[in-house]
């Protein structure tokens, strides 16, 4: 798709929602690809950062500033890792950037100097070269970490030219009053709107107020694969860990816009779809573009990393959304980590503390907290010459961020005996399909009791 999507005369104004720090970085990735650039003064206004007393909290890391992107990770050792989850309780009140992955400082991309002349131009009524102007809202959620790591990819984002748009929209009871009343004109203005998550009901909410004839979904994981395939076959949107299940009150009442969205989003005369991704897209809809991912950008901006002759071991969240059992996901880690001598644990930002605490108790793994989503942490280094994952994007991912690098990353398969009695059923189908259509990854059998 062009980077000039607007009407004559006048550049593409393009706004990009994202709920994740993963959703930032294929932001990044896609406007990399398309060459888009800072909008100046001309482009939609807002703050680049909260106001008030949310402004400087620390988002739980570890107390590292969540402002700033110069530490790689948390790490937590087994006895400081909280029994309850918190900003102010992460890791005793010493820690910071674990000493085996270092600090990375904030550096400019090459001709940083000459963009930044460009947008200079642009400032003063001109045009960058790209001819696209792209604002970065975040429509910032309340989990703790998530806030942080979406923190240090907005300096990135910024570091990388492009305004960022800070709103609290989740902030209170008339927080999404105050954010949709913001930004009503900048939707109405934009030309391309850009979201990571489709099934978001904040997402389609905003879709509804935008008059953009180019809309374009850039990776959310493996719902992406999910999202495409249910459009394709014209079903109502709903995440792949809640299929099957009887709707609830708020979704039947949210319903009509989320018919709406899906009709937004499906291609017409008056409106062009494109997905941006690195999953595997078999299901496509008539009339929307399917662009590859390849981590282009995370490639040229870091690494390469250091390679260490140990194992690291990826959690997953599929505990904490009911999915798979919780002792049954702790006896899987532990034997894993047993049979391939794996010594840390990268967490995932939605994982409890309580279960951290406990996974470092019972296994002796060194649990990472990372800051930044696992692609960026990975193509930093240092990295495990092996990856270990359950299913989980990350294993379509990790082989594109490390690709020549060296580095193995094996899946794990998910037993259908640790699925929880209100899991989905589509849960094990999906889960075996994530890990059967992954490229580049090396397949274990499920792990069995020692």
């Amino acid at each position: 798709m062009s980077p000039r999507a607007g009407q004559a005369g006048h550049p593409a104004r393009t706004l990009a929602f994202v709920e994740s720090p993963v959703q930032l970085l294929n932001v990044l990735e896609w406007a990399h690809l398309h060459g888009l650039h800072d909008p100046g003064p001309s482009g939609p206004s807002g703050p680049a950062e909260p106001s008030g007393p949310g402004r400087a909290e620390p988002d739980a890391l570890s107390g590292a500033d969540a402002g700033g992107a110069g530490a790689a990770t948390a790490s937590v050792p087994p006895p400081a890792l909280p029994t309850q989850p918190g900003p102010a309780h992460i890791g005793p009140a010493h820690a910071g950037p674990v000493p085996a992955v270092p600090v990375q400082g904030r550096r400019l991309p090459a001709g940083a100097a000459a963009a930044g002349a460009v947008a200079g131009g642009a400032a003063a009524g001109g045009t960058a070269a790209g001819g696209a102007e792209l604002t970065v809202v975040v429509l910032s959620p309340t989990d703790p970490m998530t806030r942080g790591q979406l923190r240090r990819m907005a300096d990135l984002a910024r570091d990388e030219g492009y305004r960022v748009r800070w709103e609290e929209a989740r902030g209170g009871t008339t927080a999404p009053f105050h954010t949709i009343g913001g930004l009503a004109g900048s939707l109405r203005r934009a030309d391309r709107i850009v979201m990571g998550d489709p099934f978001s009901r904040y997402v389609q909410l905003l879709l509804t107020i935008t008059r953009a004839r180019d809309l374009v979904v850039v990776d959310d994981g493996t719902a992406t694969m999910e999202f495409v395939a249910q459009l394709a076959r014209g079903e109502r949107l709903v995440r792949w860990h809640r299929k099957g299940g009887r709707p609830g009150a708020r979704d039947l009442l949210f319903a009509p816009v989320s018919s709406s969205a899906r009709r937004r989003l499906t291609p017409s005369d008056r409106r062009r779809v494109e997905v941006f991704s690195s999953m595997p897209v078999t299901e496509i809809p008539d009339g929307v573009t399917v662009t590859a991912n390849d981590f282009a950008w995370t490639r040229a901006r870091f690494g390469p990393p250091r390679i260490t002759q140990s194992a690291d071991l990826v959690g997953t969240s599929l505990v904490e959304t009911g999915v798979v059992d919780g002792d049954r996901y702790l006896e899987a880690v532990r034997n894993l980590a047993k049979a391939h001598g794996a010594t840390r644990y990268f967490a995932h930002r939605r994982e409890s503390a309580e279960k951290l605490h406990r996974l470092a108790a019972e296994t002796g793994l060194e649990i990472v907290r990372p800051d930044l989503p696992l692609e960026l942490i990975a193509r930093r280094g240092p990295i495990g010459r092996t990856i270990l994952s359950f299913p989980s994007t990350v294993v379509h991912t990790l082989p594109l961020a490390l690709a020549g690098t060296g580095v193995r990353v094996a899946v794990c398969d998910i037993d259908p005996t640790w699925l929880t009695d209100t899991a989905s059923p589509r849960a094990q189908g999906f889960l075996s399909g994530v890990t059967g259509t992954a490229r580049d990854v090396h397949r274990l059998a499920a792990v069995s009791p020692a």
